[in-house]
């Protein structure tokens, strides 16, 4: 035996710890970017909402105060829709 095999132990640590370094850094990197994608899509979906809103707020105006009742009531729960058989999700 030669003085190699105690230090390929200590090699094969050593690679494993910068091989599980680098892995991680990479994980760290794509949560990163994928947390500021998300950021920017609730960000653009807020946008959308906010300009939906003022359309919103500018065709009442415009439909004037004559019309100011909404033409579609809020529909009120039927008795009926309360049970279970009338539902679109079966449990089979």
């Amino acid at each position: 035996m030669d003085g190699h095999d105690s230090d390929e132990p200590k090699q094969n640590t050593t690679d494993m710890a910068a091989f599980v370094q680098n892995l991680l850094q990479q994980m760290q990197t794509r949560f990163q970017a994928m947390s500021e994608s998300i950021v920017t899509k609730i960000d653009d979906m807020g946008n959308r909402i906010d300009e939906l809103e003022q359309s919103i707020k500018d065709l009442k105006t415009e439909m004037g105060p004559e019309e100011s009742p909404s033409p579609v009531a809020p529909s009120k729960p039927k008795p009926d829709d309360s049970k279970p058989e009338d539902s679109c999700i079966t449990t089979e």
